[in-house]
């Protein structure tokens, strides 16, 4: 193997072999036995992926020096000295990702000899974002820096007005790392034929890097109790996590949360040469019935009916997008898309999510796959409180807009910034625009709270607190009578330990005092 790394921009990975991308031209040398003759020697450089290689199935490819024999992928003869030949190939923009073996076979009068088996010359063939041809042609050198060849990164979370930091190793060109890769796809069954389609590799990866309903890389746990496995918090990098799952040959790693998964697959994507970068959404919608509301139901006292509210809001979600064209949606729809390794809802009967649209979201666009109703209702979803009448009918109380999918952040290109991008995903809140693009996803089978809330003259708010862990706290809760008559309230209100997923825990706090307020008088 005579090509340079450096142009294919291959030169960091950790590894004895070839590692090159598709549709760009790397050479290898041959030695015959006796100097080439190109007019009467005829023989093929031939590369062979999986157990049983096939030329209609794109894995039995074989290549030829000479301009009048062309197969799918080009070969030509650069040089030649002595015994010695220097040739050519350029892959095919849509060929198979993996590992390659190479041999070379040559016509005799007794027909045609191949050489051996030769494992030191197997080859890695990966996406290729520097090429136009490639379906993952990212157009922005910078961009691509840090999307692929960035092996750090920084994942933000806890609330929208207090951001906090994890720094994160993705390392995906330590050793072993592109074979762990490989081998989530060989764990999923995915047909080789199909792994030369980013769509494909993506939506695999997105189900193979949970652990529900296909032994894949990662367990989720948000009990609390991580007694048979690392707490998902301890972990900093992706190596360890893919190596211990390869090592093992496919026992899912414990545990993790959103931000493992998303960290995870960001190495897979970068890895195989498909540009990716995490990105966490406040104020996460998780949407448990699709119905792009997130309802939350109260008693008739107004207390919160756990068993009846199956809708949750995270303080923040993480998950991935990748850069690729979509051949299969209509024009605009290609570029950033979303995939989530989190297992949340089923997709086609699994727990995976994508890839869809990030342009797709934001126009309302929601009935292109795959899963756009998901992440839209992530970003979009009002949320609307319900009170349970006795005989089980619900009145809407009470609809806030605008709190779901807050912000959406993502590190920026090449510095340790964060660079907000909720305006990839939706219009600025209240712009007549934004209200269209729910009318849009309306007409695609979301619905939407339609009944008018009455305007209560009484307004209740609790001001933010920021407390330190062992410290007492007062809340306070500031109530205001709008009207020009008396009012009396009574007041119910719960404190209540949340895990970030919107789950409850323990009841804190727990009282049930009546206020009197004068007219229009705030207390």
């Amino acid at each position: 193997h005579v090509s340079d790394p450096q142009t294919h921009h291959t030169h960091l990975y950790s590894s004895d072999f070839l590692i090159v991308r598709r549709a760009q031209e790397f050479q290898i040398k041959i030695t015959f036995d006796r100097p080439y003759k190109p007019a009467e020697d005829k023989f093929a450089v031939e590369f062979v992926i999986g157990p049983s290689p096939q030329y209609s199935k794109g894995t039995y490819i074989p290549v030829f020096p000479t301009e009048e024999r062309q197969s799918v992928w080009r070969g030509r003869i650069v040089e030649t000295s002595d015994n010695v030949i220097t040739m050519g190939i350029t892959t095919s923009p849509e060929c198979i990702v993996g590992k390659y073996m190479i041999y070379v076979s040559v016509v005799t009068p007794y027909g045609i000899r191949r050489t051996r088996r030769e494992p030191k010359s197997d080859i890695y063939i990966l996406f290729n974002p520097w090429s136009p041809a490639d379906p993952v042609f990212l157009d922005d050198e910078e961009e691509r820096e840090e999307c692929i060849m960035n092996e750090l990164g920084i994942i933000y979370h806890g609330t929208y007005d207090d951001v906090s930091e994890r720094a994160w190793n993705y390392g995906q060109f330590e050793f072993g790392v592109l074979d762990a890769c490989l081998f989530i796809m060989d764990k999923a069954d995915m047909p080789l034929s199909n792994r030369g389609d980013v769509i494909k590799v993506t939506r695999v990866a997105s189900a193979m890097l949970n652990s529900r309903d296909d032994d894949g890389v990662l367990v989720g746990n948000w009990s609390g109790d991580y007694t048979y496995g690392v707490p998902p918090t301890s972990w900093t990098g992706s190596v360890e996590i893919l190596l211990d799952y390869a090592g093992s040959r496919g026992t899912p790693v414990c545990y993790a949360q959103c931000w493992v998964y998303a960290a995870v697959f960001n190495t897979f994507l970068r890895c195989l040469g498909i540009p990716g970068r995490v990105v966490t959404n406040f104020f996460s919608a998780h949407d448990n019935d699709g119905n792009l509301k997130m309802d939350i139901i109260l008693d008739e006292n107004g207390k919160l009916d756990r068993n009846r509210t199956k809708d949750s809001i995270w303080n923040y979600h993480c998950w991935n997008e990748c850069f690729m064209a979509r051949s299969d949606l209509p024009p605009g729809f290609g570029g950033w898309q979303v995939v989530d390794a989190t297992p949340q809802e089923t997709s086609d009967g699994m727990f995976r999510c994508g890839p869809a649209s990030v342009a797709a979201v934001k126009h309302g666009q929601i009935c292109y796959p795959f899963d756009a109703p998901f992440v839209f209702a992530e970003v979009n979803s009002d949320v609307i409180f319900y009170r349970r009448q006795k005989d089980g009918t619900l009145e809407a109380v009470k609809v806030n807009q605008t709190h779901v999918g807050r912000m959406v952040l993502t590190k920026a290109v090449l510095h340790d910034g964060r660079r907000d991008i909720t305006d990839h995903y939706k219009f600025p809140e209240g712009e007549r625009k934004e209200r269209r693009v729910l009318e849009k996803a309306e007409e695609f089978g979301c619905q939407r709270e339609k009944a008018s809330v009455p305007q209560s003259d009484v307004e209740v708010e609790i001001p933010n607190l920021d407390v330190r862990v062992g410290d007492n706290f007062d809340v306070t809760l500031q109530f205001k009578n709008n009207s020009d008559q008396r009012r009396s309230a009574d007041v119910y209100i719960t404190g209540t330990v949340v895990y970030y997923t919107g789950v409850p825990s323990a009841e804190v706090l727990f009282k049930t005092p009546k206020v009197k307020l004068e007219p229009l008088q705030s207390e």
